[in-house]
């Protein structure tokens, strides 16, 4: 904390400077290293959820194969680039998240430390579960939903890359980010602005959040919201478990009430 009270607004700005340079580079070299391997990032991984032999689609009996098109000169060539950008986020998330630690750690004091950096630790792998579920459970069956929705037998449906891709991307990337709502609850708990009970209190309107916010970002339909809702349920529940019972003042007081107690 002294350290960091010396600091100027400038050298603050400095450190700033080059934590996001040092972030933006990660990216970039994560971005570039997926550049040059196109036929396995979009063959294999990308592509996969429009294939009738997708583990998923095979499990839960489903027929769907979908045929993409380009209807665009020089689309294909940019979805390249747009796409090797996410998937380098995706794969430097870690060490974005690191530099950001490092960026805040001098501001915080020591028991905030500890927790805070538990908090960052466990938000990288937070983060790629929520990718997972949105590649393996979400992605596939918004998929399926709209493949077969019509508003007449005369129209057929054929997507382009284009849509594809982005549908891709915002559905892998939202619930990687959705999927960090634990480690902010686990920072704002040691901050004093949440507590266990609060949580606890406010658990059937989160509910209904929830409930909704799967309806936005899944087609509406019953078993797509289901397959949604569940896993952010259960990242609300998890919030509680990780959240602190009570407020730091409170814990501080106890600590306070016992010394007296044994003088």
């Amino acid at each position: 904390m002294e350290e960091n009270a010396e600091m100027s607004f400038w050298d603050h700005l400095e450190v700033l400077r080059g934590t996001l340079f040092r972030a933006m580079g990660a990216i970039l070299a994560a971005s570039v290293v997926v550049f040059c391997f196109k036929g396995v990032v979009f063959d294999d991984i990308l592509l996969a959820p429009t294939r009738s032999d997708f583990f998923l689609y095979r499990l839960l009996g489903i027929d769907l194969s979908i045929k993409l098109i380009n209807i665009d000169v020089s689309a294909q060539f940019f979805i390249h680039l747009k796409t090797s950008i996410a998937l380098g986020f995706i794969l430097a998330f870690p060490i974005v998240c690191y530099e950001i630690w490092k960026f805040i750690a001098p501001a915080l004091y020591q028991k905030e430390k500890v927790a805070v950096r538990k908090a960052f630790t466990f938000a990288g792998l937070l983060f790629y579960l929520g990718v997972v579920v949105g590649y393996v459970l979400i992605l596939p069956v918004t998929l399926n939903f709209f493949q077969g929705y019509t508003v007449s037998d005369a129209v057929e449906n054929t997507f382009s890359l284009s849509s594809y891709i982005s549908l891709f991307t915002s559905m892998v990337l939202m619930f990687g980010i959705v999927f960090e709502f634990p480690a902010v609850i686990a920072v704002m708990s040691v901050m004093g602005l949440v507590t266990r009970d609060t949580l606890r209190k406010y658990r059937k309107h989160a509910f209904v959040v929830i409930l909704i916010l799967a309806a936005i970002i899944t087609p509406a339909d019953p078993f797509s919201m289901c397959i949604a809702a569940a896993p952010l349920y259960l990242l609300f529940e998890a919030s509680i478990w990780v959240c602190r019972k009570n407020a730091p003042e409170a814990d501080e007081d106890e600590e306070d009430n016992e010394s007296d107690d044994l003088n």
